[in-house]
């Protein structure tokens, strides 16, 4: 079944979006401006003493209300231990809101630009960073989120795909066969790696998640928090060729390891965890066609040029994923 959460956006105008966060007790200017964010819907408000928040409408039927307050304790804990995330405002010991049927949550306005990922004293900042967010992960587990791991992420997304008839009648059965291959693949990789302990992660930990003003990173959007091998936080760092991602990794875990022990069998998952988050985005994608926001921003997406060009980039991974993984210098 395709997503039926898209329609109730159409519900969300400018006049809702404002109503909702004056229950708050914050006196709005008419200021509002549609910031970039799909899976959610996120503005910029204007206040009565001219200054701006932030306000996230949550998509409804994707979290709970408890998966949603396990995400805010976890930036609250991070908070709490000095690493610079944005976290959810506060206004009656509340952070979660609900008006009109939409749960929302305000947060400051941050600025930044974005980190250059071809600086290794960034790289390593960057590790030092993400040590002492999974040091902090890693003191207990989710209880209410879930895990990311091959069924989630990659069967969930495959079959939904499948079941939704997406795949051109002529990429199909490619499609099926070789989706089927890459996820024994990624057990193989998950065997090879032994005992792997997940920790809490921000998971999308992508460069557009960070924020820099000055020399300071400042860590947004933790919507998609899960239990997941550390590295998950680590590889979406890496860009270039083996030589480039080898040399930033030396760098990542040169920080990393002043904060929090790194497991290093983990990194033979980089590629196999590369792979289940390509495999969940065109899923993801598929899930959310109906909404006419994302026909709007992705449309090359479900084309027959679209399915093809899927199928190459899911060789190309089944062939890195043969490849020895990075080693350290």
């Amino acid at each position: 079944m395709l997503d039926s959460s898209a329609s109730d956006y159409h519900q969300l105008g400018p006049e809702t979006v404002l109503n909702a966060v004056e229950t708050t007790g914050i006196r709005c200017d008419g200021r509002l401006q549609a910031l970039n964010s799909f899976e959610n819907r996120v503005y910029l408000i204007g206040l009565d003493d001219q200054t701006e928040i932030v306000a996230k409408f949550y998509r409804p039927n994707r979290w709970s209300d408890e998966q949603i307050l396990e995400e805010h304790q976890f930036c609250q804990e991070l908070h709490e231990n000095e690493i610079p995330v944005v976290i959810p405002m506060t206004f009656s010991d509340q952070t979660l809101f609900s008006a009109d049927g939409f749960r929302f949550t305000l947060f400051e306005k941050r600025g930044g630009r974005a980190m250059d990922l071809e600086n290794f004293d960034v790289l390593e900042q960057m590790g030092r960073l993400l040590g002492r967010i999974h040091q902090v992960g890693k003191t207990k587990p989710f209880t209410h989120r879930p895990e990311l791991n091959i069924g989630s992420y990659g069967f969930q997304a495959r079959d939904f795909i499948l079941n939704n008839h997406f795949i051109p009648a002529d990429l199909e059965t490619a499609y099926d066969t070789l989706s089927q291959d890459l996820l024994k693949q990624i057990q193989q990789c998950y065997d090879s790696a032994g005992d792997i302990n997940l920790v809490r992660t921000h998971t999308d930990f992508h460069p557009g998640n960070v924020l820099w003003t000055q020399d300071t990173p400042h860590i947004v959007d933790l919507d998609d928090c899960r239990m997941s091998p550390a590295c998950q936080d680590i590889w979406m760092l890496l860009s270039g060729d083996r030589a480039d991602m080898t040399a930033g990794l030396d760098a990542i875990l040169e920080g990393y390891s002043q904060f929090c022990e790194f497991n290093h069998s983990e990194l033979v998952l980089i590629e196999a965890l590369r792979t289940l988050r390509l495999i969940h985005y065109y899923g993801w994608l598929a899930k959310r066609w109906e909404d006419p926001a994302f026909k709007m921003a992705f449309p090359w997406f479900n084309s027959q040029r679209c399915w093809e060009d899927h199928i190459l980039s899911l060789r190309e991974q089944s062939a890195a994923m043969n490849e020895a993984p990075l080693a350290l210098f």
